[in-house]
């Protein structure tokens, strides 16, 4: 992989990509998520910068862990600072150890003095290895706390948002990095008490080097430059390559996963693909490994460097301990405890530069978390409204318009009825629609794709709201206005993209209402309504079947059968509007007189049917149907209305092209009427 760059810890402006990216992906695969905006962040920062910040990140994860455990947090940060004192007090008792050895008088005399101070320095490194297991202790117990905390925060305020938020593909990016955020958070608790630990290990070494004499602080800041500059360079580093080359091996990855999926097994084995993708899944492995030996000789060659300039500190500093010996400015005890301080405080100060360089990166997404919630309280679903109305009989789209933002992609919907240039907003995916949904009927929405029947139900189903000048209204009140939670409760839809939960069969019906307890009764009634119950029947657990695969006992559905529990699971629901669209995509002839037959059967029973399909033989029993063409409304009316109008329009002409289909169908090995064996053609054909 060839990179462009000036500078060896700045991630490069543009990455040409091996020949193999090149070849199968034009380039490399460049992360388009919010996340990837950090990438430069950590190089930004000085070391000095990041310090700055340090007290305000600590402050927010301190108010996280307060939230996720507080017994926990005491516990974290009573054990770093007892280990601290205990250290800086265990260095004045190892210096009192040795200025008592190292005086005058008999060896016996001098050790049995000493025994005090050396059980001072055994007490307080027994004080020290408590507080730090209760440290590890404690820090066990918050990391998966925060994490869930943090985790439930962000899943509580990404449910509650609109649906045009969750489509939004600015606020998708956003998602993509508090998701990561909230899994940082975890992280930061352990960093965050790393650099606690270290910064308190720091200031006791050097307040003992200080106390023992002024001139041997900068000894200790002479003796960690080098080692510090060496963890912050590597660091930086490796870092710099994952940046560089994670788009290569996500690259090398999905070919990986390519040759593991089951959906390309077929055409793998029968088009000889294996070969193919092996030859370059091993030549992007190869510049990968190519790119590892290339940082690990970089790092061996910043600690050689290192080690030698930690080698010349040292002599230096030993040069300064010697002269202050020999000057009579420093006993030979103290010169002793200055050597084991500033070995403990250099390689405290070490762990302290890695640990804020963590801290920050991590603290990049969790920032990220704080913007989704206020950005996600910003796009909440309003809580409270006017009451839906009991005796509810009509649901009127008035002058309504609908432009979905340029950026935004609808989930759900199928990619050929709202294509791209539909959801622009140059183009309304509605154009002043006025139409009607009378109550206990069944309500037809056709037309080609790209008509807008799919955005209408959306309205219809309060995912949305039309834009400013239009209005639907309940039985005479603006949908705006009206309780959100209410007005769903009253709604059921059937998608042919409804979603396949990867629960048991039973969960998979009485999901339709989760909130209220299970009903066993009315779940094999709704089984039965759709036809699923033999369905159920043929699983090897029945109703305990788990539909997914990939664990034990897991089955997978045909989507006929899938189709079937999605339409039981609108009927377990029992809402007062049934919104179907394409309910038949995957059923065969029979099963789809069937679906048809029982929808008009909900109709007889009060239930409101807002029926979208492309099969206009489907609707012949519908009461209205509405026809749209362009995200306008063309005609209404019923089947015959619109079926033998004198004039054409577009549900006739929709309807005789479907028609004409079948009736030109030759069935292979069948002549047509008129034709002759042997030759395909009719009497009376002049063939030269």
């Amino acid at each position: 992989m060839k990179l462009k760059t000036k500078n060896p810890h700045e991630r490069p402006d543009s990455v040409e990509g091996s020949a193999s990216e090149r070849l199968l992906f034009g380039g490399p695969l460049l992360y388009n998520a919010r996340w990837a905006d950090h990438r430069d962040a950590y190089f930004r920062m000085s070391l000095w910068a990041m310090a700055l910040q340090l007290p305000r990140l600590v402050a927010f994860t301190v108010r996280l862990a307060w939230r996720a455990d507080r017994r926990a947090m005491w516990t974290v940060g009573a054990g770093e600072l007892t280990r601290g004192i205990s250290q800086a007090v265990g260095l004045v008792a190892v210096n009192s150890v040795l200025a008592t050895v190292l005086a005058t008088g008999t060896i016996e005399h001098r050790v049995r003095a000493a025994i005090p101070a050396m059980i001072g320095v055994a007490i307080t490194g027994i004080i020290g290895a408590v507080a730090s297991a209760a440290s590890t202790s404690g820090t066990g117990r918050l990391e998966p706390k925060v994490e869930r905390v943090a985790t439930e925060m962000y899943l509580t305020r990404v449910s509650n948002v609109e649906l045009s938020a969750i489509e939004d593909a600015g606020f998708n990016r956003l998602m993509d990095s508090a998701r990561i955020g909230a899994s940082e958070a975890r992280r930061m608790v352990g960093s965050c008490t790393g650099v606690v630990g270290s910064l308190v290990s720091f200031v006791a070494a050097a307040g003992v080097l200080t106390v023992l004499h002024p001139a041997l602080l900068p000894l200790l800041v002479l003796m960690t430059l080098p080692r510090s500059w060496a963890s912050l360079r590597n660091s930086r580093a490796r870092y710099a390559s994952y940046q560089q080359w994670m788009q290569h091996s996500r690259a090398g990855r999905l070919l990986g996963d390519s040759l593991m999926r089951t959906g390309p097994a077929p055409e793998i084995r029968v088009h000889g693909v294996g070969p193919f993708l092996l030859h370059h899944f091993r030549r992007m492995s190869e510049a990968y490994e190519t790119e590892q030996s290339r940082l690990a000789s970089s790092r061996a060659r910043v600690r050689l460097v290192a080690s030698a300039l930690t080698g010349i500190a040292a002599t230096l500093t030993y040069i300064a301990l010697g002269t202050l010996l020999a000057t009579g400015m420093m006993a030979l005890s103290v010169a002793g405890t200055a050597v084991l301080a500033i070995r403990t405080g250099g390689q405290s100060l070490s762990t302290l530069v890695l640990q804020v360089n963590n801290l920050y990166e991590q603290a990049c997404y969790v920032q990220d978390l704080e913007r989704l919630f206020l950005e996600a309280a910003r796009q909440a679903i309003p809580v409270g409204g006017m009451p839906v109305p009991d005796d509810l009989a009509l649901i009127r789209f008035e002058n309504v318009t609908f432009h979905y933002p340029a950026d935004n992609d609808p989930a759900g919907n199928d990619p050929a009825d709202e294509p791209e240039d539909t959801r622009k907003a140059d183009r309304p995916a509605l154009r002043d629609v006025t139409l009607d949904i009378p109550m206990g009927k069944i309500v037809a929405l056709v037309g080609e794709n790209g008509s807008g029947k799919t955005t209408v139900s959306r309205l219809l189903a309060g995912l949305y709201h039309p834009d400013d000048g239009g209005v639907i209204r309940w039985n005479g009140v603006d949908a705006r206005d009206l309780d959100r939670a209410q007005l769903w409760d009253r709604i059921a839809v059937v998608g042919q993209d409804f979603h396949r939960w990867p629960f048991t069969c039973r969960m998979n019906i009485a999901i339709g209402r989760a909130e209220r307890p299970m009903d066993e009764q009315a779940l094999e009634g709704a089984a039965a309504y759709a036809g699923a119950d033999k369905v159920v029947a043929e699983l090897p657990r029945g109703w305990d079947t788990l539909l997914t695969k990939g664990y034990k006992g897991g089955r997978e559905l045909s989507g006929g059968q899938w189709q079937k529990l999605g339409i039981a699971r609108a009927r377990y629901r029992d809402a007062q509007i049934l919104i179907v669209d394409e309910p038949t995509s995957a059923l065969d002839a029979k099963a789809e007189l069937e679906v048809f037959d029982q929808i008009r059967k909900l109709a007889d029973g009060g239930q409101t049917v807002v029926l979208i399909t492309h099969r206009l033989a489907s609707v012949r029993h519908a009461d209205l149907i509405h026809v749209l063409e362009d995200g306008e409304l063309r005609e209404s009316g019923t089947f015959e209305e619109l079926h033998h109008h004198p004039t054409a329009g577009v549900f006739r002409e929709l309807y005789e092209m479907q028609r004409a289909q079948f009736q030109d169908a030759v069935v292979p090995g069948q002549r047509r009427p008129g034709e002759t064996a042997g030759t395909g053609k009719g009497k009376g054909s002049c063939d030269g």
